[in-house]
């Protein structure tokens, strides 16, 4: 028996006989070439895994027998990404490494200058983000599915919510220590040219939860580099 190095998405794990979804049985059949007495490791971002062993090796519907389902130990995590929607690619591309971390979300936010199209409703691109954080939940092997929410507008996002605050800032100081981030905590990322002027005063008077303004580092970042950075001081 062998097993592929890679986890499979099963988003009701049971004990029993599983049937995957085509990509899934896909990406185990062709791409790892898995066959019936193989062993597959399968998550389904909720913090439940399980070893399936193939007992019917079809690349369009795999079925494997689950045994035992375990539960991690480990709590969701307290800590999300909300990031102004930026052009081309770039919200994609920041939910791939973004979603290799433990973070709860990731929020897409309509700011004053964001530099999305104009009238665009971003349905695929949250679609195709949804897809890139189930990539990086398998390839990183991490419990927790990272979810994907918006496009919503950054004032209307701030009255509803409720914990803390980090901002990324010029002005800011070192991150938050592990032990100040004790519930739920978004990280804020502006878009190319940051905040403006009354969304970052609207951010620092916020008063359902404490706010922290974060400095990066002496030299100005992109906005998809300064949302990975600012994760690797709080979250890695």
């Amino acid at each position: 028996m062998k097993t592929p190095d890679s986890r499979f998405y099963c988003p009701l794990i049971t004990t029993g006989i599983l049937e995957l979804d085509e990509n899934e049985s896909t990406h185990a059949v062709r791409v790892c070439r898995a066959t019936v007495g193989d062993i597959l490791q399968l998550s389904d971002g909720l913090g439940h895994y399980a070893d399936g062993t193939i007992v019917k090796a079809d690349a369009k519907a795999c079925q494997v027998q689950v045994d035992k389902v375990e539960n991690v130990s480990a709590e969701r995590p307290k800590v999300s990404l909300a990031i102004a929607c930026l052009k081309d690619d770039a919200l994609e591309e920041v939910v791939f490494h973004a979603a290799q971390t433990e973070i709860d979300k990731i929020i897409f936010l309509r700011t004053d200058f964001s530099q999305e199209p104009k009238n665009s409703d971003l349905k695929k691109t949250v679609r195709r983000a949804e897809l890139k954080a189930l990539v990086s939940l398998k390839q990183s092997k991490k419990p927790w599915l990272t979810q994907v929410e918006g496009p919503i507008e950054f004032s209307e996002w701030l009255k509803s919510y409720a914990g803390d605050l980090v901002l990324c800032d010029m002005d800011g100081d070192q991150a938050p220590s592990a032990q100040d981030l004790t519930t739920t905590t978004t990280l804020l990322v502006g878009p190319e040219g940051g905040f403006s002027p009354s969304e970052i005063e609207a951010v620092k008077s916020f008063q359902n939860g404490k706010v922290y303004l974060m400095k990066l580092g002496n030299t100005r970042l992109r906005a998809r580099t300064a949302a990975i950075i600012a994760l690797g001081k709080i979250v890695c």
